[in-house]
């Protein structure tokens, strides 16, 4: 069972090509306030860090108060060729802070050979989200049914 403030999501970040033809050697993905217990899926040939760091807020989370966690999360030491796609997963829970019917935006940096690719622009409009050249991942927070 799940706490009732609490809703559990699985973020997949598809890497779908390198930097310009270079194969991709790390992924850094940002975990956005309102997303809390942060467990990343370890992948075959590539180290994992998490880095810590405090919530915008205090949250209740199975009976405990939360203050701090993962607020970010850095896949390295692979080689993710140009011409493969990967998907580099983390399991999350979103809190009930987050509003209905926005956006929710995890910036990620992807690092390559030669070069890197900053994923991290966040539209003021979500509905221009096309019109930016780096835009950051996200997902629509629609309401509970």
């Amino acid at each position: 069972s799940f706490p009732t403030d609490a809703l559990p999501i699985w973020a997949v970040f598809v890497v779908p090509h390198g930097c310009a033809g270079s194969a991709t050697t790390k992924l850094r993905v940002q975990i956005p306030d309102g997303v809390i217990d942060a467990k990343p899926m370890p992948k075959a040939g590539w180290n994992l860090e998490t880095v810590k760091g405090k919530y915008a807020s205090e949250v209740d989370f199975h009976g405990a108060k939360l203050s701090e966690g993962v607020k970010e999360v850095v896949w390295s030491g692979g080689k993710l060729p140009d011409d493969f796609y990967d998907e580099f997963v983390i399991s999350t829970f979103l809190t009930n802070t987050l509003k209905p019917n926005s956006m929710l935006y995890f910036p990620v940096v992807q690092e390559c050979e030669q070069g890197v690719s900053r994923w991290i622009d966040i539209p003021a409009d979500p509905a221009h989200a096309h019109d930016t050249k780096w835009p950051a991942p996200g997902v629509k927070l629609i309401p509970k049914p």
